[in-house]
């Protein structure tokens, strides 16, 4: 299951970051790591973007990245 999948008002787990390179840094870079718990917040009508609480911070986050990040249920 990806983070995309996660319905609004859930919290999830960080299996598994996908892409390469920079983009995988840049994920990473918002803290977002193997073992983080994420609660989806928000979905904008059309489904991008969503708003997602990590570490206690408030982040937008495009659905294309949101399919690179594996999760489970918390």
């Amino acid at each position: 299951m990806t983070l995309r999948d996660v319905a609004i008002g859930k919290t999830a787990r960080v299996v598994k970051l996908g892409g390469e390179g920079a983009l995988k840094r840049r994920i990473m870079d918002m803290g977002i790591t193997k073992g983080t718990t994420i609660t989806v917040r928000k979905v904008a009508p059309l489904g991008d973007p969503m708003e997602v609480t990590v570490r206690g911070y408030e982040l937008s986050l495009r659905k294309a990245d949101c399919e690179l990040i594996e999760v489970e249920d918390v």
